[in-house]
């Protein structure tokens, strides 16, 4: 039961979740002795977040975290020796890499050549750090690539030609520039490109990390993960693991033919004879398993370390003695750190609640980020069982202390599609009392591919909307991650029955298992495939819901297959138009039209070439020639997702007075009546 006796107690309000601190990046310096990470703020004024190095000396018996004096920064890593602090920072030039001792001695520049940092390493003898820069890949030094940008920009003419796919990604236009590995030593001089002339990114954008590439023990090559220059952008994601000499003596290599098949996350043993990493027997596209390999790079032999455990791993990274691995998984809404055998492939969980966004080990000290519905992320030290944690870090303290959020969610299962099990969550409204029954909001997540678990999110978080005083209830519908590829993969070509029929039971299920949910008043929300999904209960399913939110959704399957930046998405997911255009339509929510008739507010930013604006336009033109009552809300700056601090608050705001208005009386009522 939600604790609201405090004089001080209050809900969690959007302004709120927009300007927590966001504690993330940990980072152990190899003797364990001290532990870095960034810490994000928000600057309201300049709607945009700033971050912050803190440290943390370990070797103290109650240590007290404390900020780095030395500005903005990011994204810290330590020296092999523990004495050196790197880290990013813009103030000058851009994001370039800097360093300072744990002390926080004045910050000296490191990288200062004419492109801008993405991502990087420190190679293990200390000298050279391997970094990640938007680059031409015909241009041999980066002062070409810096040049030709410079050219570029000044010339009046805007049009730019294509021959291929690729023209948009997320939220830019393809020019020509790809994110590629550079190799720089730390004493300074010139960095020497790694990539060659591959027309590919590494990381790849707009999420990828230093995840991504590894470099060799001795120090003097790199194995890095890249889209298969060959095929085409935005159909076929089949991933490569190419390896490449720090020196650039020669162009890099593919590592070993991988077929079908897309490969990433390399990882290297220490002693640098075993290779690690992530194999999916197809392109990303089609929620297909990831598992972990390992190769013996002497005599080229490869096994499946994990076979059994069907779940996807993410972020690998070998114990100091490499006698096991560490991995983060999602596993029935739990998103936790998992430690394979190197010799067995047993699979023993670390962490069982919450959600692991990031961990550090070294000198047998494991520290998580994680976080879950009802708090952020903070810093934990894990117990070498992996039974016990000790909290480090207490970022929101003063803020998270005046909203009472402690047992405020419970997940549930019933019986779904195909009578197999389905997962969800309640979260309660603040100041919940029982006896009482309470206006619903029903959360439906995107991907389809994702998962509306025990996580904290800062975009789609429902304890801002129990801060509302709604109830809230999600469903992890078949087609959700952390439930198996069989799961997953299910709704494969059924995009509109299998994840509805779940919703429906789900939705039945919550109101009889928590009588404080009250049906009869209640909307329902999605963003992405939750728009898709929101767009096609509007013609399939509309009876229960005093008004529908569409976020990013698809209107037209069949328009998104041309116009998404990523077609084989759509050529995977619910069918290929040009061979099967019967199987796009059978679940196309522009086919329902005529059933529309709950209001609906639509939400769709100007930058998302994700589900493209006009996909959301679309809808909203549909109402109103429809006479449904809706409304647009429109962000010329966001893409896929609301990422600026006021545009959040905005959000929120926009569709609590659309859901206000539609409900009407949001007071709870008693059970009963």
């Amino acid at each position: 039961v939600l604790a609201v006796g405090s004089a001080q107690a209050r809900p969690l309000t959007a302004k709120d979740m927009a300007t927590l601190d966001r504690v993330g990046s940990p980072r152990l310096s190899p003797d364990g002795h001290w532990l870095a990470y960034a810490v994000r703020s928000t600057d309201w004024a300049a709607n945009k977040g700033v971050s912050a190095l803190w440290i943390l000396e370990m070797g103290k018996p109650d240590p007290v975290p404390h900020r780095l004096e030395v500005g903005e920064g990011s994204s810290p890593r330590w020296s092999p020796d523990g004495r050196t602090l790197y880290f990013l920072s813009s103030r000058a030039k851009g994001s370039q890499v800097w360093r300072t001792t744990p002390e926080g001695a004045a910050p000296v520049q490191v990288t200062t050549g004419p492109l801008e940092v993405t991502t990087y390493r420190v190679s293990p003898d200390g000298r050279t750090l391997v970094f990640a820069a938007l680059a031409y890949p015909d241009c041999k030094t980066a002062a070409c690539s810096a040049d030709r940008r410079k050219a570029r920009g000044e010339n009046r003419a805007e049009g730019e030609v294509y021959d291929r796919l690729g023209v948009r990604f997320w939220d830019s236009f393809g020019d020509g520039r790809y994110q590629h590995l550079f190799a720089a030593p730390v004493a300074g001089g010139e960095a020497t490109p790694l990539m060659g002339v591959l027309t590919t990114d590494t990381p790849s954008r707009p999420e990828g990390d230093d995840s991504s590439f590894v470099i060799a023990p001795d120090s003097r090559s790199v194995i890095f993960a890249a889209h298969d220059p060959a095929t085409t952008p935005g159909v076929d994601t089949r991933s490569i693991l190419y390896t490449a000499p720090l020196d650039g003596s020669a162009p890099p290599k593919v590592l070993s033919p991988v077929g079908e098949a897309s490969e990433s996350s390399p990882a290297l043993s220490p002693d640098g004879k075993t290779l690690a990493f992530i194999r999916a027997n197809s392109s990303a596209f089609g929620a297909a398993r990831g598992a972990v390999m390992l190769e013996d790079l002497q005599t080229g032999q490869m096994r499946e370390l994990d076979k059994g455990y069907d779940r996807s791993v993410g972020h690998l990274e070998w114990s100091e003695d490499g006698k096991s691995l560490a991995a983060t998984a999602e596993d029935r809404g739990v998103g936790e750190l998992i430690r394979i055998d190197a010799a067995t492939g047993a699979v023993t969980p670390l962490t069982r609640i919450g959600h692991v966004g990031d961990y550090t080990a070294a000198a047998g000290k494991l520290v998580v980020a994680q976080d879950a519905l009802d708090h952020p992320a903070d810093l934990y030290l894990v117990a070498p069982s992996g039974r016990a944690m000790l909290q480090l870090t207490h970022a929101n303290q003063a803020v998270l202390a005046e909203i009472p959020m402690g047992d405020s969610y419970e997940a549930f299962t019933f019986a779904g599609w195909n009578g197999e099990s389905v997962h969800g969550y309640v979260v309660k409204p603040y100041g919940w009392k029982p006896g009482l029954k309470y206006p619903t909001a029903f959360l439906i997540h995107g991907g389809p591919h994702g998962s509306f678990g025990d996580a904290w999110s800062y975009r789609w978080n429902p304890e801002v909307w129990a801060g509302m005083g709604y109830a809230v209830v999600m469903v992890d519908f078949h087609g959700s991650s952390g439930y198996g590829e069989a799961f997953a993969q299910s709704i494969i070509g059924h995009w509109g029955d299998r994840p509805l029929e779940d919703l429906q039971k789900g939705w039945a299920a919550a109101q009889a298992k928590y009588p404080w949910v009250d049906g009869s008043r209640a909307c329902a929300l999605g963003g992405s495939y939750g728009g898709y999904m929101v767009d096609w209960i509007a013609g399939n399913w509309n009876g229960p819901w005093k008004c529908l939110v569409d976020h990013d959704g698809i209107l037209d399957t069949r328009l998104m297959a041309y116009a998404t930046d990523i077609p084989g998405f759509s050529e995977a997911e619910t069918g290929a138009w040009l061979k099967d255009p019967a199987a796009v339509e059978r679940f196309n929510p522009i086919n329902h039209l005529k059933d529309w008739s709950k209001p609906i507010l639509v939400i769709h930013g100007g930058k998302d070439y994700r589900v493209p604006f006009d996909q959301g336009l679309g809808a909203f033109t549909a109402a109103q020639r429809k006479g449904v009552p809706s409304q647009f809300l429109y962000f010329a700056s966001e893409n896929h997702w609301v990422l600026k601090p006021q545009n959040s608050v905005q959000w929120y705001a926009v569709v609590g007075q659309w859901m206000g208005r539609w409900i009407g009386d949001l007071e709870p009522k008693a059970i009963g009546k």
